[in-house]
């Protein structure tokens, strides 16, 4: 979920988080018919080549909000050819460049990193090239806000990184597209009093005299870049038992006892999930909640990012805990293809805040996908959330529409069917990518039926089906 869109095209208006710094501009296209039948945005990422491990080695000075950067990127050369491009963003300066060990060429404009190694690469070709980059990390700004590194209102001022869809290049370089998903190293140097958290688990915390203590989080993933974090400041540490996982959160000491109640029962979230899904995907889980107000949470894996006006002491979000919890099995594990199918992160998600809902005593999910279908039908704007163009992809129809489909096809094959299908998803794709016509395909194998005069109404077209009733 994107951290200030969720409602905002309801509104007409994009909301921003309250504490974004002046941003870098957006340096893709802004017509959103522009990139159609193709990728969203195509000028991020690289199909040429394929990402093993992202190793990155950061210093950050929070007094002067500089960063040091060196970033150890292990990838193998899909395709022949002279060079290839990373992203990164233009307001960090690049110092040097080598790929295996021998100095490269580089050009470095318009949020792109076009390196030209020595010899040229060949196909199946696996090379590590190392980034040397220093600078004031910005906020990249998009069609959806300013997304990205960005500082935190507390005191001190800390940082906080949501980068979906396209934010990763504020602060490192890499293949910035959902398809291309690597393992992470993230070791990070911050002074004393500074805490870091980071996707994956923590395993070194070694103190650096003059300098501070450097964090190091691991992370196997596989990850898309745009789920990785990084988050600074001073929290405090807890660690919930009961789950298939260790549930390690992180947050600002004085909501301990509000967040202990809001977020207390993760545990049977997950124990829920696992049941109905299958095993949780991950090493780990947590939540972080950061010293600001984000409009939404947002789903980092393995640490699923919150801001301080999600804990209120009465689980009044619970329903977002619920639902960037779910996005490890929809979203970060079972990865989009290309933003394109983000019904498929979101209106899953979705859909289990209506699944925790109905498990813990709350609204039914058929009484949920009543009221949002109602919703639905009043709102006189019509989207084809199957393909709802780049500028519409955190529109708030894509949210409710897509879980409402997703609630037309459990009425339509059954319990049985329905959860089954969940299940192969999660477990065919795992780790993996894939796209709405793999899930129909599933569906149908399960189901035992056809299944396009269901799909096409919900996902292809503008005006609203209605929706199955259970027999």
């Amino acid at each position: 979920m994107c951290p200030w869109t969720r409602r905002a095209f309801v509104a007409g208006a994009l909301s921003l988080p309250v504490s974004c710094a002046a941003a870098d501009a957006y340096e893709g296209p802004d017509d959103a018919r522009a990139a159609a039948p193709g990728r969203y945005f195509p000028n991020h990422g690289d199909p040429g080549f394929h990402v093993a491990e992202y190793d990155l080695r950061l210093t950050y000075r929070p007094a002067t909000r500089t960063l040091d950067g060196v970033a150890r990127v292990t990838a193998t050369a899909d395709a022949a050819g002279e060079g290839f491009g990373l992203d990164l963003s233009s307001t960090l300066t690049v110092s040097a460049v080598s790929v295996d060990g021998a100095t490269a060429q580089f050009r470095h404009r318009r949020g792109k990193l076009r390196v030209t190694p020595v010899s040229a690469l060949s196909a199946g070709r696996r090379f590590v090239c190392e980034v040397r980059y220093s600078g004031r990390p910005k906020p990249l700004r998009t069609p959806f806000g300013e997304i990205g590194w960005d500082y935190t209102t507390g005191s001190p001022t800390g940082v906080l990184v949501a980068s979906q869809p396209l934010g990763a290049p504020s602060w490192f370089p890499c293949n910035d597209q959902p398809g291309d998903k690597a393992a992470y190293r993230i070791a990070v140097t911050v002074p004393e009093g500074y805490q870091v958290v980071a996707n994956g688990v923590l395993t070194d915390r070694t103190a650096v005299p003059g300098a501070g203590t450097t964090w190091t989080y691991q992370h196997a993933g596989p990850m898309a870049s745009y789920l990785a974090t990084l988050n600074i400041g001073r929290f405090v540490f807890t660690t919930q038992e009961g789950g298939p996982v260790p549930i390690r959160n992180a947050y600002p000491m004085r909501l301990a006892a509000a967040f202990d109640h809001d977020f207390g029962r993760q545990p049977q979230m997950m124990r829920l999930f696992q049941e109905l899904f299958g095993p949780y995907p991950f090493e780990v889980y947590g939540s972080v909640v950061v010293d600001a107000e984000l409009d939404e949470p947002v789903e980092n894996q393995t640490f699923s990012l919150f801001g301080v006006n999600h804990v209120d002491g009465r689980r009044g979000s619970e329903h977002l805990v619920a639902h960037e919890l779910a996005h490890h099995w929809f979203g970060n594990s079972v990865s989009l293809a290309e933003w394109r199918h983000i019904w498929l992160n979101e209106g899953f998600a979705t859909y289990c805040e209506w699944l925790w809902s109905e498990h813990s005593g709350g609204a039914s999910a058929d009484r949920l996908a009543a009221r949002n279908w109602a919703d639905l039908a009043d709102d006189g704007q019509r989207l084809r959330i199957g393909d709802p163009g780049p500028d519409r992809i955190f529109d708030d129809r894509v949210y409710s529409r897509g879980a409402c489909t997703l609630h037309a096809l459990r009425t339509t094959i059954g319990d049985e069917a329905f959860f089954a299908t969940l299940r192969a998803w999660a477990a065919e794709y795992r780790h993996g990518n894939a796209a709405t016509g793999e899930f129909i395909a599933l569906a149908e194998r399960h189901g035992h039926r056809k299944l396009d005069d269901l799909f096409r109404p919900w996902l292809y077209e503008k005006r609203l089906p209605p929706l199955p009733q259970r027999v």
